[in-house]
């Protein structure tokens, strides 16, 4: 992959009216740049257009991914309405060689589907699946409820069908507004790890959402008719391992997977609990992580930069409605973290307008809204299905470069590897602060889920996700849990990469032995050089594939990279 250029869109705040860098400080939906549809010929080189499907439309459009690091002007797309629309404009562009890449929300962080400042028209063709492959339905596969979907269905939409029809996941992301497809594209998950007392659902996961794949449609070379042709795999087929998390180079029509009786949760949130208590050392008693964990098993903590106590949000399954808790009948209940307050986004203007140094006032602030706003939405306690309680972040919220891995290790050594990131963290952040640089001004998170074991589903001869971060190890069976850790900071912030390239190597050298193995979160920041992300070719050649075989004889990187 080729070096990329930090994010500039606030950056270049530097002079806009206030307006201007609201708009650049918050997500901007699903809005396009603009959609010529092509005149005749008209498709910026990308081709022959005029042997394109007459009946799908061909348009021009700049992407741009959600934080607006990725950028690309003038790309050639279109919308299929159909899984074969898929294989034709998929054949199309194999005559005329050109890429094709399916395209979602754009809800993400890595250079997958595009790398930055890609001006390339003339090689590429955007499938976006948001418009039309949305289908959706319940149905029993092998004697397993479960759901068939197309890849284009927002996750929201989806959790909405089955709340409906009585039925759930486990666990699924905080944020709402992403395509199916591309969730399974990078394992996208939640944070959920069984209680010692908990009593387990048939083809309940706790590990990735790819993982509850039970068969898999996708567009596939057919070497007898020498073109592209739809093909379905299931689960026990060994070429799905590759599929099951493909980072954006397969294209995926369609899914069947595991459903399971919804449940109503409750969350509680906590804001009185001191960092130091939090995520002290293993052993330490009191209110830490683990002890939530053991609890629970569902907790996810935020924690402002500068600031003494972080946001807990500890769930945890609550058949009836506790007395004191608020019911909540649709998601995305903490108003106050999507809607930025004025005294937000007039400090954060002010440290991209070159005063870094108001980062600790602006976490205090954002701690301030966060105390604030969940006792003026009566948001402490809210019990509801657990689609209401789990998807809790708009893509209107701010946005924030997110460098992010997961950790795999022994549930008894959370906490460990919690309190060492963190102390190093706070070493870190402190060292910088002493030369007079604030690289971090957003949030770290703090997240636990079990792993992608592929027997969880009940099909015989289930096969693993290949490229899952969540691959269990075969030479550590004892590894039972991942412990994601997150740095967020908003995007163009001085310094930035720097620091997250000095804490990964920190995570390599220090979270990556005999206790645990570190792999990275696909969607988000990885491989730092002190210039940008997703450009250090030690860690992309080395690190990552290593990482992806350590352990692993049947289905590793090797075989996925293969497929």
């Amino acid at each position: 992959m080729a070096n990329q250029r930090p994010a500039m869109a606030l950056v270049s705040a530097l002079g806009m009216k206030r307006r201007d860098f609201l708009t650049s400080l918050l997500a901007a939906g699903s809005t396009f740049a603009f959609r010529d549809v092509l005149a005749a010929g008209g498709n910026g080189g990308a081709g022959d257009a005029s042997a394109f499907p007459a009946d799908i439309p061909l348009y021009n459009e700049d992407y741009e991914n959600w934080t607006r690091e990725i950028t690309a002007s003038n790309l050639l797309t279109c919308a299929p309405r159909t899984p074969a629309d898929v294989v034709s404009i998929t054949n199309w562009a194999a005559d005329n060689n050109v890429r094709l890449r399916p395209r979602g929300m754009r809800h993400g962080w890595s250079p997958l589907t595009v790398v930055d400042g890609d001006h390339s028209a003339a090689d590429m063709l955007l499938a976006d699946t948001t418009q039309h492959l949305n289908r959706v339905e319940l149905v029993t596969y092998a004697g397993i409820p479960a759901v068939r979907a197309e890849a284009g269905v927002l996750l929201e939409d989806l959790m909405e069908f089955l709340d409906q029809q009585g039925y759930g996941f486990t666990a699924i992301t905080a944020v709402g507004a992403v395509t199916l497809g591309g969730v399974l594209a990078i394992n996208g998950h939640g944070s959920a790890v069984p209680t010692p007392g908990e009593q387990g659902l048939p083809q309940q996961t706790y590990g990735s959402l790819s993982n509850r794949v039970l068969s898999m449609t996708a567009v596939v070379w057919d070497k007898g008719q020498k073109r592209y042709v739809l093909r379905t795999f299931d689960r026990s087929d060994p070429e799905i391992s590759a599929l099951l998390t493909h980072l954006g180079r397969s294209f995926i029509t369609e899914v069947t997977m595991a459903v399971e009786p919804n449940h109503n949760l409750r969350c509680v949130s906590h804001v009185e609990i001191p960092a130091s208590e939090m995520f002290g050392p293993p052993g330490a008693g009191g209110r830490s992580m683990e002890s939530f964990l053991d609890s629970a098993g569902r907790i996810e903590s935020i924690w402002y930069p500068y600031t003494d106590n972080p946001w807990l949000k500890v769930w945890s399954i609550a058949p009836t409605k506790p007395l004191l808790s608020r019911e909540v009948t649709e998601p995305y209940n903490y108003p106050f973290s999507d809607n930025i307050p004025d005294e937000i986004v007039d400090l954060a203007q002010q440290m991209m307008n070159g005063n870094p140094q108001m980062a600790p006032e602006f976490g205090q602030l954002t701690y301030a809204v966060t105390v604030a706003g969940l006792a003026a939405t009566a948001g402490y306690d809210l019990w509801g299905s657990a689609k209401n309680t789990l998807m809790f972040i708009k893509a209107t919220t701010i946005r924030v470069h997110e460098g992010s891995y997961a950790v795999l290790t022994r549930r008894d050594q959370v906490q460990r590897v919690i309190h060492e990131f963190t102390t190093e963290y706070l070493r870190l952040q402190q060292a910088y602060r002493d030369e007079g640089k604030y690289p971090i001004n957003m949030p770290i998170e703090y997240r636990v889920t079990g792993l992608d074991h592929a027997g969880d589903i009940g099909l015989p001869n289930a096969e693993a996700a290949s490229l899952s971060a969540l691959h269990p190890r075969e030479d550590h069976p004892e590894w039972d849990v991942a412990v994601w850790l997150s740095m967020l900071t908003i995007p163009g912030t001085p310094d930035s990469f720097p620091f997250f390239k000095e804490m990964e190597d920190w995570m390599y050298a220090n979270l990556n032995d005999d206790r645990a193995a570190m792999r990275p979160e696909w969607s988000k920041g990885w491989a730092y050089t002190d210039e940008a992300a997703w450009a250090n070719p030690a860690i992309l050649g080395d690190s990552i594939p290593q990482a992806h075989r350590a352990g692993r004889a049947k289905t590793n990187w090797d075989t996925a990279v293969k497929t």
